[in-house]
């Protein structure tokens, strides 16, 4: 599959802190949008339910294989929609549709892979995909201390975020797939500290 560095989001700021404008969007998502965003500002630090299907998609991979997900997002391709770590699993957003699209796309990209090698250079964990009659649980929009598990790694951008769609996200899942390969067992030490600088997006 080819590399997407033509495609053109727009930017998406860094930050563990969710604007007004983003929590707006996020509220959208959810029959209830004022609701939400009153129990926000009662209570910050307080992560919601919220439905998939018409504002966002989610893709939720496992911690450390949606990290090298998110990585190759942005270091070869064109950066990423908001992202958020619950409990131990990455939840990327994406365009509405993608959870009903990825799966069949993975299925084809294996196929296709023992087709051209005879086998799998890296294998593609379980990805969880939240589309239209799912929910999700999403951090709160002030930040956290990562010890809760809960946080935004990438916030959303007001008023609309840029949504990468399946074909990024499948690419974005065989290139980390393929990179596991060569990692070493032993992960950097500050793995978990990284941080995603859209000033340097393409």
């Amino acid at each position: 599959m080819s590399s997407p560095r033509n495609a053109t989001p727009h930017v998406t700021p860094h930050a563990s802190d969710v604007t007004s404008d983003g929590a707006a969007w996020l509220a959208s998502a959810g029959t209830y949008p004022r609701s939400t965003l009153a129990f926000w500002e009662e209570r910050p630090e307080a992560p919601v339910v919220l439905p998939c299907g018409s504002a966002f998609d989610v893709v939720s991979a496992p911690a450390i294989f949606g990290r090298r997900m998110l990585d190759r997002m942005w270091m070869e391709g064109p950066g990423s929609g908001p992202v958020a770590e619950f409990r131990g699993r990455m939840l990327l957003f994406t365009a509405p549709g993608t959870a009903q699209r990825l799966p069949s796309l993975l299925e084809w990209e294996e196929w296709s892979a023992r087709g051209r090698n005879g086998g799998r250079t890296g294998e593609v964990p379980p990805l969880l995909c939240h589309g239209a009659g799912d929910a999700v649980t999403v951090p709160a929009p002030a930040g956290v201390p990562v010890r809760s598990g809960s946080r935004w790694l990438v916030a959303p951008a007001p008023p609309q975020p840029w949504l990468p769609g399946p074909e990024i996200l499948l690419w974005a899942a065989v290139r980390a797939a393929r990179a596991a390969v060569r990692i070493s067992i032993f992960p950097p030490a500050d793995q978990g500290a990284k941080v995603y600088d859209v000033t340097r997006r393409r």
